[in-house]
């Protein structure tokens, strides 16, 4: 052993192998991911890749042309004759699922295990870590040590063995291992090298041919038959490749690797860590991504993963989150530089393992811009950007319209819309567009950069609407139908959801705040017209902000769902300040509003709502709900629902952001300090979080009686600062960081 390692912010550590793949720990460039199970004699390191998805016939999927059926499908709608309608639109499709996810192949390291005395648990000693700021892992145990890591410069998996006679492999044969994936395993020389080959062939159903994992071993090495034999000290090196058409491209593989073959661990590890050294280190000052202050997190960190206390009770969330998961998602979202994807699918048994477009993907965003995270936008607007024309081509084929309709999954391959059926209408899911646009013009609020692109896609996203809202009432006001709030709809009188209805409050949310961000960026009121005719939000008789603005509805109450609350989170278009009245309609829905299956993005929707109305104990209550509930593996990535059910990231990559939005929020002018701070947050320190309006809060601490701010801008500009104890109207200098001590 080379000693312990010192409790750190920036490490998990554990002292047993994982007992299955949920458990391992992760490491990845945004393309190629490795989970590490840690057997010191049967290791097994799962490699992933973001495109290794099973065709399944919908690669060259179309959206249908519905244009036609939309003067009666509103007419039906209107007269309450709702489900009709939806039958009308829903054509009785079968539904049609995205193509999977599925893990690539497994490296397999075996040893001879040593003889353990009766009654022994064996040699002490064993500890597996990760280092969040470099994505290394290190397994090590009396006898020996492996260290790996995912290249972000190199674009390679890097393992270096240090643990005498061994035998690598590689295998198809892990947990969720496609059935229809044809495998082959060789191992065989070239020249002085040894490489270790694995590939996969998949069925001829339309979509990827298949893909291919090739490993050169550097050391003592001799073949032994499809594996390779392993004396003393080792590299092993890997590329992944996908293919679409063959032939396959081994020859280009190799190269590839032995262009790095003699850059030893060392080498490789310092040109993964060197250029963005500076960038990786959550919670101490200067530039960077947002963290806790190291306190807190440290005195997590020095216990194993598996015996770290959840919060169970409110008073615990915000400590336990600031400790269990900022360095952790930050980790887990950083991307590589060839990398077009570095938000998380949905995994998990029955699940397709693609984007959900319509919650889960918007919360894993929560963090990113505020966090100071802007590699991770980069990769987000890659993952748009390339579906863009294909939002297009949804908005002619299904509504004969301008602009864009984005779909509600989608398996990264394409955007095109076909996931229909009663019970999944993606078809009239309208808001899409504005939704998943929304992180990338909070982007431009933060920095300051220009839209680019972006401003073309905004305007689409209106035109969208200005073609659609073609209904109006006797007073000239538009009607918003089809209409549905994601995944619910108004009752009927069997207590069950029609999906199809009128006047979703988040379509129109989604309406105005699309008019109204197309007008910004133009400079023009183009749309200033339609969006004086939109809907008012209802109220209704509860005094609860209603989910459809239209009257007779009764809503699900019960559901995991809160897309109603879009216009408090992530738009802040109701809040405390400007819409008071509407405000407390919103907090009244939020707490009717109830959990069905206690999912992760609902908490998190609810948790983030509660801290944009500024009742940071209901916040609390929905974070105790994932942190009481068993909800995270050794790993801390977690899961979608209690009991470690479906190994999902919404909650690792969501939390950060709930965790900053309780502590700053922001508008361009406006920096709002400890605005719903999170039960068992009476004290602390947060660095390097980024606001809407070009600042930055380099650190902010406070205690019981005091806050201390210190803010830094790169433009002259004046802001209205406001705390607990107090406001201020503060100038600030470009790029000289101005302190402010509450009571001043």
């Amino acid at each position: 052993m080379r000693g312990d390692l010192p409790a750190s912010a920036h490490r998990v550590w554990d002292d047993s192998p994982a007992a299955g793949w949920e458990d391992a720990f992760l490491s990845g460039n945004g393309e190629y991911g490795i989970m590490v199970l840690g057997d010191p004699y049967a290791e097994r390191v799962v490699v992933n890749h973001h495109r290794f998805v099973l065709p399944n016939g919908t690669h060259d999927a179309r959206p249908p042309r519905l244009a036609h059926l939309l003067p009666r499908v509103r007419e039906l709608a209107l007269a309450g004759r709702r489900a009709q309608a939806s039958r009308l639109l829903g054509g009785g499709r079968e539904l049609r699922w995205t193509q999977s996810f599925h893990p690539a192949f497994a490296v397999t390291v075996d040893a001879a295990r040593p003889a353990v005395a009766a009654g022994s648990t064996g040699p002490g000693g064993y500890r597996r870590s990760t280092d969040f700021r470099t994505g290394e892992i290190v397994v090590e145990w009396p006898g020996g040590r492996r260290r790996s890591f995912v290249s972000r410069a190199d674009g390679l998996v890097v393992i270096h063995l240090e643990m005498g006679d061994c035998v690598v492999g590689l295998t198809g044969d892990l947990p969720g291992r496609p059935a229809d994936v044809r495998y082959e395993t060789i191992a065989y020389p070239s020249g002085e090298d040894v490489f270790l080959r694995v590939r996969g062939h998949y069925p001829p159903v339309g979509g990827a041919y298949g893909f291919e994992g090739l490993a050169l071993l550097h050391g003592d090495v001799r073949l032994l038959g499809e594996r390779v034999a392993v004396r003393g000290s080792a590299l092993l090196t890997m590329v992944l490749d996908r293919l679409d058409t063959p032939p396959w491209r081994t020859a280009e593989l190799e190269e590839t690797l032995r262009a790095r073959r003699t850059a030893g661990y060392a080498g490789l590890l310092a040109r993964h860590t060197t250029p963005e050294r500076p960038r990786l280190r959550p919670g101490e000052p200067g530039p960077g991504r947002a963290g806790p202050g190291a306190g807190a997190a440290r005195r997590g960190a020095a216990r194993p993963a598996g015996r770290r206390p959840a919060a169970a009770v409110p008073g615990a969330a915000g400590a336990a989150v600031q400790r269990r998961t900022v360095p952790a998602a930050q980790l887990q979202r950083r991307p590589a530089a060839p990398a077009d994807r570095a938000v998380a699918r949905f995994l998990g048994r029955g699940l397709a393992g693609d984007f959900t477009t319509d919650a889960n993907l918007n919360l894993q965003m929560a963090g990113a811009n505020i966090g100071a995270l802007p590699e991770v936008t980069t990769a987000y607007a890659r993952l748009i950007g390339s579906q863009v024309d294909d939002w297009r081509r949804n908005a002619e084929a299904i509504y004969g319209a301008r602009g864009l309709l984005a779909p509600s999954r989608t398996d990264g391959e394409h955007g095109h819309l076909f996931h229909m059926h009663d019970d999944w209408p993606s078809f009239y899911w309208l808001p899409g567009a504005d939704w998943l646009l929304y992180p990338l013009y909070e982007h431009h609020l933060v920095t300051g950069e220009p839209l680019g692109e972006l401003a073309g896609w905004l305007t689409e996203a209106a035109e969208f609407f200005a073609d659609v809202l073609t209904v109006t009432d006797a007073d000239g006001t538009a009607i918003v139908v089809p209409s549905y709030s994601a995944e619910t709809g108004p009752l009927d009188d069997d207590g069950r959801p029609v999906h199809l209805a009128v006047n979703a409050t988040m379509d129109i949310a989604a309406a105005r705040h699309a008019l109204a961000t197309a007008d910004a960026v133009t400079g023009a009121d183009r749309w200033a017209a339609l969006r004086e005719r939109l809907p008012a939000y209802r109220v209704d008789e509860r005094g609860a902000l209603a989910e459809w603005a239209w009257p007779g509805y009764r809503s699900d109450e019960d559901h995991r769902h809160v897309s109603h609350l879009y216009p408090v989170w992530p738009l802040d278009e109701i809040n405390p300040d400007d819409t008071p009245e509407l405000a407390v309609a919103a907090h009244r829905a939020l707490t009717l509003r109830g959990d069905e299956n206690l999912s992760a993005h609902g908490s998190l929707h609810r948790a983030l709502v509660a801290v944009r109305l500024r009742d940071g104990v209901l916040a609390g209550k929905n974070l105790a709900k994932i942190l009481g509930n068993d909800m995270f593996f050794r790993s801390l990535m977690s899961s979608h629902n209690p009991g470690r059910q479906t190994y999902n990231a919404d909650a690792a990559h969501a939390l950060p952001g709930l965790l900053i939005e309780a502590l700053v929020h922001s508008r361009p002018g406006r920096v709002r300090l400890l605005p719903a701070p999170l039960p068992g947050l009476a004290r602390g320190v947060l660095r390097g979080a980024t606001c809407r309006g070009r600042v930055a809060v380099e650190e902010l601490a406070w205690d019981a009686s005091w806050m201390r701010a210190r803010l830094v801008s790169p433009v002259d500009q004046r802001v209205t600062v406001s705390s607990p104890y107090g406001d201020a109207v503060v100038d600030l200098p470009a790029c000289r960081p101005v302190e402010l001590t509450f009571p001043g």
